[in-house]
């Protein structure tokens, strides 16, 4: 099917967002509050940029349900509904498949041993780069890899041992530069085009269209630096959720 318009799916954080999983950072206190008040700024944004958002049921059980990208990966008109590292985090699939189930798409699931979560896995064009990080092991990304070569995917296992998943550490810009904080990426000569930013909050960006992109306001000169290279920046304030290792592309699923 195609898609006539961009569809964006969010889930609203749980009462129990503060619980979430942490990896590589402290713990520091949640507001919950103010958590909620940037959820729905960050969800009027996509809206003002012209994509569709739908609600995947919220889910007060699971801490971490709040980012949605991490239970469902889509490839065009597939959904590959995923296998999350984190114990916690596996009843996270069953709403992500509920949704991405009513939209007409061909639905995929990963199943155990083999573990993989969204964040890990950064599409480029044809090529999709899979982090193989503490939530994604060679299983889950040979699973991965079944389905989506025979789309016409390439699949490259990068390393990630700095950062919690691979778009923690980097992302891509709509014309493929890999954009990247170099203390957190393990190997930049896996990327043909890399552009360092100078701050960690800058590593992740939306691409919203080919000229805009979207982005935590935590990051002033890594938005400049995309300015300078003739990108409209759109930003929201994410705080609460980077406290939890949540970026900008955690928090929905672009379909289009």
């Amino acid at each position: 099917m195609k898609h006539a318009r961009r569809i964006a799916l969010v889930r609203r954080p749980a009462s129990t967002l503060a619980e979430g999983q942490l990896t590589h950072i402290e713990r520091t206190p949640i507001d919950a509050r103010l958590a909620r008040a940037q959820w729905r700024d960050y969800v009027a944004a996509l809206e003002a940029e012209g994509w569709e958002t739908r609600e995947v049921d919220p889910a007060d059980e699971l801490p971490d349900s709040v980012f949605i990208e991490d239970a469902v990966v889509m490839f065009g008109d597939v959904a590959v509904v995923t296998s999350p590292g984190a114990e916690s985090r596996r009843g996270e699939s069953a709403g992500a498949a509920a949704a991405v189930g009513g939209l007409g798409v061909t639905v995929h699931r990963l199943e155990l041993p083999g573990t993989l979560d969204g964040g890990d896995v950064l599409k480029v064009g044809n090529t999709v780069y899979v982090g193989q990080s503490l939530r994604t092991n060679a299983e889950g990304t040979r699973q991965l890899a079944a389905i989506v070569v025979p789309l016409g995917y390439a699949v490259v296992p990068v390393p990630v041992t700095r950062a919690l998943h691979l778009k923690t550490a980097v992302t891509a810009l709509p014309d493929g530069t890999i954009v990247g904080y170099p203390p957190l990426v393990d190997d930049e000569g896996l990327f043909d085009r890399f552009l360092a930013v100078p701050e960690a909050e800058g590593t992740a960006v939306v691409v919203l269209d080919e000229q805009t992109v979207l982005m935590s306001s935590s990051a002033p000169r890594s938005a400049d630096l995309f300015r300078e290279r003739g990108y409209r920046v759109v930003t929201v304030g994410i705080s609460e959720f980077e406290k939890l290792e949540g970026c900008v592309t955690c928090l929905s699923v672009r379909i289009r």
